[in-house]
């Protein structure tokens, strides 16, 4: 599909929930030395897990570069379609398209410039590049956007109202010459959403500064699970509790008052001495000898058709988190994977998938 210059909002586009029917996921397969561990493989066998759990749900298409695919049909189930794409590294959430939908049966998405999180890595060209191949492949409008942006820093309620961090946004390596007035003004006409909540900050020790899928989500219209400790020197308990703050004094895009979830995070958790020695950061730094606190999350978690894919740590607080929220989702069933492997890339479940809702 063509490129246009139009604005999403003015041509009656807008971005859906997550919850909203989907037509498939996308995923791309992890193959980088540098930021994954023994090759890749046990990031490549933690994705063809998450990859599984989604396909019992809906379909699921894994971009991989084209030398690695037969290796990858080695691993992945039969049912997960394998495409040719060329990209940088594997999130897909951020390095992906926002898909939106017009009401009418029609599919567009948000090219959105990408720098790798302020250029955490050196060369992000196919990365930059990967949204239109997607959009491309997927039917789907584009609309390249005059705002550097990463999926993993945006959530919706589908009804005209953004979750976003001021600590991610604002940084200075995404979109200097914007204030935070233009960067809202931009996400309304690219998203076609009336009311923008700004969070102070995300969640500690987060490689990307800071993105909202790893600190706050919406579970429904009107409903936000927020991670939390209730250890109070932890550094997370005062990020938290700003945002806890923040959503209570806050009316939705329709005027609700939100209703806030609090899920306990698990750990703290932190990288053993073998992991260590393996890992490089996004910055291309590596953890310290005795070990990086991770930035684990429950909240990064990934609705999918009557399902949710939840990312756990064999830690004692993934029972309760699971049991919170299979409440919070009781008409879906909850599905959770091993999280740790994507945890040590500096992500979760919810950064390596793209949602393509139905148009």
């Amino acid at each position: 599909m063509p490129l246009t210059l139009n604005i999403p909002a003015a041509d009656g586009y807008r971005m859906p929930a997550e919850w909203e029917e989907q037509s498939r996921t996308w995923m791309l397969w992890p193959f980088r030395p540098d930021v994954w561990r023994e090759n890749a493989r046990p990031a490549q066998a933690a994705f063809a897990a998450v990859a599984a759990a989604i396909a019992r749900f809906e379909p699921v298409t894994m971009g991989v570069l084209p030398h690695l695919a037969t290796e990858a049909r080695a691993v992945l189930p039969p049912e997960v379609e394998i495409v040719p794409l060329e990209y940088n590294d594997a999130w897909v959430r951020d390095s992906g398209p926002t898909f939106l939908t017009d009401g009418a049966g029609h599919l567009a998405g948000v090219d959105w410039p990408f720098n790798a999180w302020g250029g955490h890595y050196a060369d992000f060209s196919a990365d930059d590049a990967l949204a239109g191949h997607i959009l491309d492949a997927a039917g789907a409008r584009r609309y390249r956007a005059d705002l550097v942006m990463e999926g993993g820093a945006l959530h919706t309620d589908g009804e005209g109202t953004l979750l976003v961090v001021e600590e991610c946004l604002l940084h200075k390596s995404r979109n200097p010459h914007l204030g935070k007035g233009q960067i809202e003004e931009r996400l309304k006409r690219y998203l076609n959403v009336q009311t923008v909540i700004w969070l102070p900050f995300g969640v500690a020790h987060d490689e990307t500064a800071g993105h909202v899928d790893n600190l706050a989500c919406f579970v429904r219209p009107g409903v936000v699970a927020l991670t939390w400790t209730d250890d109070e020197a932890d550094p997370q308990y005062a990020r938290s509790l700003a945002a806890e703050q923040m959503l209570l004094a806050s009316r939705d895009a329709v005027g609700r008052r939100l209703e806030v979830h609090r899920i306990h995070q698990p750990g703290p958790l932190y990288t053993t001495a073998e992991e260590a020695a393996t890992i490089l950061h996004k910055d291309g730094s590596r953890p310290r000898p005795g070990g990086d606190r991770l930035a684990a999350s429950y909240i990064n978690h990934y609705i999918v058709n009557r399902g949710v894919i939840v990312p756990v740590f064999d830690d004692p607080q993934d029972a309760p988190a699971l049991a919170k929220l299979a409440a919070l989702y009781p008409e879906r069933e909850i599905v959770p994977v091993p999280g740790r492997e994507i945890l040590l890339g500096g992500g979760n479940v919810h950064c390596i998938t793209q949602q393509q809702p139905k148009g």
